[in-house]
């Protein structure tokens, strides 16, 4: 049986707290999780609970506290050069164009085909026509357009996003949840997903992972979602099945959400 491409093993996360110098905390533990090649996996939970943090991990950029992660079988060790990171936050260079953000990765790389490979994926997103834009000439699902072909063109074989549409309106993220969806499908590279909608992670995904509320936050459920591909994300949840995976699911999230919301609400201490 071959490895998976993405595994966590016992992840513990332990940091220094900013509101109280001295003590630590721990945002994460008992966190084993893993993702098969060409599997889309979604985590999802409250708040703060450390969805991030783990993507963190995954991408080699935080190392655990505790714990170990392996790539196709490989424990990680400093950056996963096998991995494409698509932020949150928007994460384009304003001096750059569309193409050369594009390219930047792959001139990097030293890639000789970087601007064919860079005007391929533009194309592939829709962007074709655009590439000559700096990023404050574009609409902010055009500037997330530009973030996924910048990912894309580096190929990677594990693919990590960081709640990538959260700040688009309803629209044009259910375009952009379709176009990810159509490239991967192509493709089927291993997707680890963040997000907090937990419509988003049941219409994309293979399976859904619950955390729960932090600190301490660890995983509490895991769901198959068997909804026939290829999806069209807004056809996919008017149907019966899906109504009731997100039923289910919200059953399990739904006090820590509201467990999140508390902790957020609560005074902090002097």
């Amino acid at each position: 049986m071959s490895a998976p491409a993405l595994a966590l093993q016992d992840i513990a996360c332990t940091f220094v707290s900013k509101d109280a110098p001295g003590q630590r905390y721990t945002a994460v533990r008992d966190v084993s999780l893993a993702v098969g090649a060409g599997e889309f996996v979604s985590v999802v939970g409250p708040t703060g609970c450390g969805k991030s943090t783990l993507l963190n991990v995954a991408a080699g950029l935080l190392a655990p506290s505790r714990g170990s992660v392996s790539v196709f079988g490989e424990v990680l060790t400093g950056l996963n050069a096998r991995a494409g990171y698509m932020f949150q936050a928007e994460s384009l260079m304003p001096w750059r164009t569309a193409l050369g953000n594009v390219m930047a990765g792959l001139e990097f790389r030293a890639r000789p085909d970087a601007r064919g490979v860079a005007e391929d994926w533009l194309r592939r997103v829709g962007l074709g026509a655009f590439g000559d834009r700096y990023p404050h000439q574009l609409s902010g699902g055009m500037r997330k357009r530009v973030s996924l072909a910048q990912t894309l063109a580096l190929d990677p074989d594990i693919i990590l996003m960081d709640e990538p549409f959260s700040a688009l309106d309803i629209q044009t993220r259910q375009l952009m949840e379709n176009e990810v969806l159509e490239l991967w499908q192509r493709k089927r590279k291993a997707v680890l997903f963040i997000t907090h909608d937990l419509d988003e992670a049941i219409a994309m995904s293979d399976r859904v992972v619950v955390l729960s509320a932090g600190p301490g936050s660890h995983p509490i459920g895991e769901f198959s979602i068997d909804l026939a591909r290829p999806r069209d994300v807004a056809e996919i949840k008017v149907s019966p099945r899906f109504v009731e995976l997100h039923a289910t699911i919200w059953a399990v999230l739904r006090e820590e959400v509201q467990k999140g919301y508390a902790q957020q609400l609560a005074p902090k201490a002097a």
